[in-house]
């Protein structure tokens, strides 16, 4: 049942339109549908949604992440838009320049890792930008 079915993120923000205006301007991503109290996006065939929420994000786990062919250049546009990477040094997480390489990650994507980044948005979500090696 629940495996034939998409899957769509919700994101809190504790100010709606402090995170559109991160969302557009930094991101470059605008929504699809409006309703009040939340905005929701699509980013190639799946959807996010951002709500308005009382509470606040930890920031120690990732909510949410996109699947990129170029980490790289995806890392090197967002840090030009003012995006600001996450640096960890942790046992078997470490990041250069932002971006750490996680061997053994995901083997059915058809490679032996991925490439990882992480960056924080205007309500203190912890959002990904992961790239298969392959």
């Amino acid at each position: 049942m629940l495996q034939n079915s998409d899957v769509a993120v919700r994101i809190p923000a504790q100010d709606l339109s402090r995170a559109r205006s991160f969302y557009s301007s930094t991101l470059g991503l605008d929504p699809v549908e409006e309703r009040p109290g939340g905005l929701r996006y699509k980013c190639g065939n799946s959807y996010f949604v951002l709500f308005q929420s009382s509470g606040s994000a930890s920031g120690t786990h990732t909510q949410m992440g996109w699947e990129v062919d170029d980490i790289q250049a995806t890392v090197d546009e967002l840090r030009h838009r003012g995006v600001v990477f996450e640096e960890y040094d942790l046992p078997g997480l470490k990041t250069i320049n932002g971006i750490a390489e996680i061997k053994g990650n995901y083997p059915s994507k058809g490679g032996v890792g991925e490439r990882g980044a992480w960056f924080k948005d205007s309500e203190g979500n912890l959002l990904g930008i992961g790239q298969p090696i392959r």
